[in-house]
């Protein structure tokens, strides 16, 4: 029997516990947090610029031969389009669940490679972008002038240059989207009638901006192999991309053997403005330049946007001054964040979790009526629930609303074997055994049926793992963290159980003075528990309220609860030892008369019981004698 070998050793049942939950309590902190699991499909985007051409044309110059060349990439199930007027070409590509991300990125790049020889010269110049993104927005912050002296082109190359990179490095960060973009450029606005009249084209126009605007290397003076005597050797640098306005107006486009010279200025407008003007982005009718942050899909979501929140109250120090103090230049506001709902969902959650392991802990105590057999069944319940997170962490699962209520359930379960346990080990120690030969003797009768249990009850769940698709994608996480947490208790009711129950149970002597229904040192917990959780909020609120409805009052009483109140709000950790001391002395002087109110009201709930199962014998009984009398 396995058991005999745990209760003949009850430190390394005791050890394998402890084992189990430190290896929970470590894998706590890297699960990451979110508020569902991850059901979207990861997908990979590429996309490119085809400066002034419509919808029409980038679809047949270039959405056709990408297309052809990623359709079909290994592990896609579909992809999708988009074309614009200004030229833009956006291509989704969706993955299945369980691919590699950076895998997907690869193959689709492999494609797109082959499709570049197709591609327009204009966009093999500026490059096909193909990139891994997350399905889940996690952060949209929007920069804007509150004194409207910024407008959105200067907005958006300011997110481009000084907030953009800073965001993108920081960990848990997948991508950032800037909505709104608009990148400087130099814009070239030509008039067709005096290039006509001059009888030049807008090609020549073109390639004596291009020729003019070079970056070429002009080589030294000096450099060997020389002649001998030469001491300098210089490098030479001239004028080679073209940065002011000025600059580009003075282009020559041509000139005559008279030395007359056409410039761009004499056919042209030249203008550094925004390359795109077809996204105008405003929050509260104010110009502003929006960053879609998005997250990884292992990251922790509540600790990737503090970061994030806290690097932009960093890099608000360096925002632009106004004039006006109390209404900045430039200033920054979160107008989308997911995080709010997650932490109070998973709040929500933490709250059922205690009030179920305190529910349980009270129904076990009920029925048992001895501290010492309930508290082997409420050792159980931290030991699977907190194991339970290794798994997760081995299986990539996260901290979210499924598997948190999936716990929630496991409580009720994971008590049932040990309570198991102890029914049968109590029973054999009222029939006169000691502790030890009746642990035994009922480990050899419920050891099959704790282990038909545990594989009933997750044979139950387990069939949720291998559902297909987004669904069983939402279901599997919440199915195997339930039965996990079984396992893991029939494990803990086959080692740790035995031991304890043969280590912890008493024979009862009906002779004896009644026990304690829970020891002494419980009510001091209790009492010290009560305060800090409830009583310190409570009395620090009231103090702080009574201060400032009282304020400037000269009442002798109400002086006292304002210090009082300004005392606990300064000495939090002084005022937090001080409650707790006085809530474990009031528990300590209390321990006995609510020992005795416990005691006797196991006493009631003995005799409703025994009274009500009678009444249920009798009523069981006469439908019986009624349903053989109409049989009959």
């Amino acid at each position: 029997m396995v058991s005999r070998f745990f209760i003949d050793r009850p430190i390394f049942a005791a050890v394998l516990s402890i084992v189990i939950t430190l290896a929970g309590s470590i894998a706590i902190f890297t699960l990451p947090i979110a508020q569902y699991p991850q059901i979207a499909p990861p997908t990979v985007s590429v996309t490119c610029n085809y400066p002034g051409a419509s919808a029409q044309v980038v679809a047949e110059t270039v959405a056709a031969p990408i297309e052809q060349q990623v359709n079909g990439v290994e592990g896609m199930m579909y992809m999708s389009s988009s074309c614009t007027n200004d030229g833009s070409y956006s291509l989704t590509v969706t993955f299945q669940h369980g691919i590699d991300l950076n895998m997907a990125q690869v193959l689709v790049q492999n494609r797109v490679s082959l499709a570049v020889p197709l591609l327009p010269d204009v966009i093999k110049q500026t490059g096909v972008v193909t990139r891994k993104r997350s399905p889940d927005i996690l952060l949209v912050i929007a920069l804007n002038s509150p004194e409207r002296s910024l407008d959105q082109l200067y907005l958006s190359n300011y997110a481009l240059m000084r907030v953009k990179d800073e965001l993108a490095r920081l960990p848990g960060v997948s991508d950032i989207f800037m909505l709104g973009q608009r990148d400087y450029s130099m814009r070239i606005w030509v008039d067709p009638d005096k290039l006509a009249e001059r009888g030049i084209t807008a090609g020549d126009l073109s390639r004596a901006i291009r020729e003019q605007n070079m970056q070429v290397a002009t080589g030294q003076i000096g450099q060997p192999p020389i002649e001998s005597g030469q001491k300098i050797q210089m490098t030479l640098s001239t004028l080679g991309r073209l940065l002011e306005v000025e600059q580009f107006e003075n282009v020559v486009i041509k000139s005559d053997s008279a030395g007359r010279m056409l410039r761009v200025k004499d056919v042209a407008r030249v203008e550094l403005e925004a390359k795109n003007q077809d996204i105008a982005t405003k929050v509260n009718g104010k110009p502003s330049a929006s960053l879609a942050i998005f997250q990884l899909p292992d990251a922790n979501a509540l600790d990737t946007a503090n970061t994030i929140k806290a690097k932009m109250e960093e890099l608000k120090k360096d925002f632009p001054k106004g004039s006006n103090p109390h209404l900045p230049k430039m200033d920054f506001e979160i107008r989308y964040d997911t995080t709010p709902f997650i932490q109070e969902s998973i709040d929500e959650v933490k709250k059922t979790l205690i009030e179920a392991i305190i529910l349980v802990a009270f129904v076990v105590l009920l029925f048992l009526q001895n501290w010492r057999s309930a508290l082997i069944p409420l050792v159980a319940v931290p030991v699977a629930i907190v194991g339970t997170f290794a798994v997760m962490a081995a299986f990539g699962f996260s901290l979210n609303n499924l598997t948190l209520f999936g716990l929630v359930l496991a409580i009720g379960i994971v008590v049932d074997d040990a309570i198991v346990v102890v029914e049968a080990v109590e029973h054999h120690i009222e029939h006169g055994l000691s502790p030890r030969d009746a642990t035994i003797k009922a480990m050899n009768e419920v050891s099959g049926p704790v282990i038909a249990i545990g594989l009933v009850l997750s044979a139950v769940f387990v069939p949720c793992a291998f559902i297909s698709g987004i669904v069983g994608q939402f279901f599997r996480q919440f199915a195997l963290t339930i039965a996990t947490s079984t396992l893991i208790s029939a494990f803990n009711s086959l080692t740790l159980s035995p031991a304890l129950a043969a280590l912890l149970l008493r024979p009862r002597d009906d002779s004896e003075t009644r026990p304690d229904a829970l020891p002494r040192p419980f009510y001091v917990a209790l009492g010290a528990g009560l305060t800090w959780w409830l009583g310190l909020p409570w009395a620090t609120e009231s103090l702080t309220r009574a201060a400032d409805v009282t304020n400037g009052n000269s009442w002798d009483a109400i002086a006292i609860g304002s210090r009082a109140a300004v005392f606990a709000q300064s000495n939090s950790w002084v005022t937090i030892v001080i409650a707790v001391a006085a809530g474990a002395t009031l528990g300590r002087f209390l321990a006995r008369p609510l020992d005795w109110l416990l005691s006797l009201f196991f006493r009631l709930v003995n005799i409703g019981f025994k009274r009500l199962t009678t009444l249920y014998t009798k009523f069981v009984g006469g439908l019986l004698r009624v349903s053989a009398l109409v049989i009959l």
